[in-house]
C-alpha cells in the first residue's frame, strides 16, 4: 500500500485514493469574449483566507472553458444543491452550450444557476501552476448561502448527505 522510495504513484491510484475523501460540487461561471455564458464543474474548491476573503479552485490545463474565465477575471462560484445532479454532469463535460435547458439568470453581469445552495462573486486574484492544473485564487466580493442541502462527490459518484434530522 505505501509507495516504495523511487516509485511513482499512478493517476488511477491517486484518483481512487482521493475518491475516499468527499468534496462538494461547485460550478464556476463567467462570460466568454463573445458575451456568452461559460462554466465548468470543480470539486477542488475551498476557502483559503477569511482576511482577506479568498477562495481557490483548480482548473485543468486541458479545459477549453478555463481560458475564458481567466481572461474575464470575474466569476461566480456556485455550490450545487442536492437536486442539481444534471447541472453537475453537464458542467463536467467538455464543450457545448452548458446552460441550455438549465434555469439560470444574470447576476451582476455573470451567469448564475437557479437553485444552488450558495454563491460567491469573485475577482481573480492570482493563478499558480499546479501540475496538469492551474490553481485559481479568487477574492470574494459577495457571498450568499440559501440553506439548500449540498451535492457531494465521493467514491466516483454524486451523493446527497442525509439531513441532520435523519442522522439523529
Amino acid at each position: 500500500m505505501v509507495s516504495r522510495p523511487g516509485t511513482r504513484v499512478g493517476a488511477e491510484e491517486l484518483r481512487r485514493t482521493c475518491g475516499a475523501w468527499p468534496t462538494g460540487v461547485a460550478v464556476v461561471t463567467s462570460v466568454g469574449a463573445d458575451g456568452a455564458p461559460v462554466g465548468l464543474a470543480v470539486n477542488s474548491f475551498t476557502s483559503l483566507s477569511l482576511d482577506p476573503p479568498l477562495v481557490l479552485f483548480c482548473a485543468a490545463l486541458s479545459s477549453t472553458t478555463w481560458p475564458h474565465i481567466r481572461a474575464t477575471g470575474r466569476f461566480l462560484v456556485q455550490m450545487l444543491a442536492a437536486d442539481q445532479r444534471t447541472a453537475a454532469q453537464v458542467f463536467a463535460r467538455s464543450g457545448g452550450d452548458k446552460f441550455a435547458g438549465l434555469a439560470w439568470h444574470w447576476l451582476d453581469g455573470l451567469p448564475a444557476l437557479d437553485g444552488t445552495s450558495a454563491v460567491l462573486k469573485c475577482s481573480l486574484e492570482g493563478v499558480q501552476p499546479g501540475g496538469d492544473h492551474e490553481i485559481a485564487v479568487g477574492r470574494v466580493e459577495a457571498a450568499e448561502a440559501f440553506g439548500r442541502r449540498p451535492l457531494v462527490f465521493h467514491d466516483g459518484g454524486l451523493h446527497v448527505l442525509p439531513s441532520p434530522e435523519a442522522a439523529a
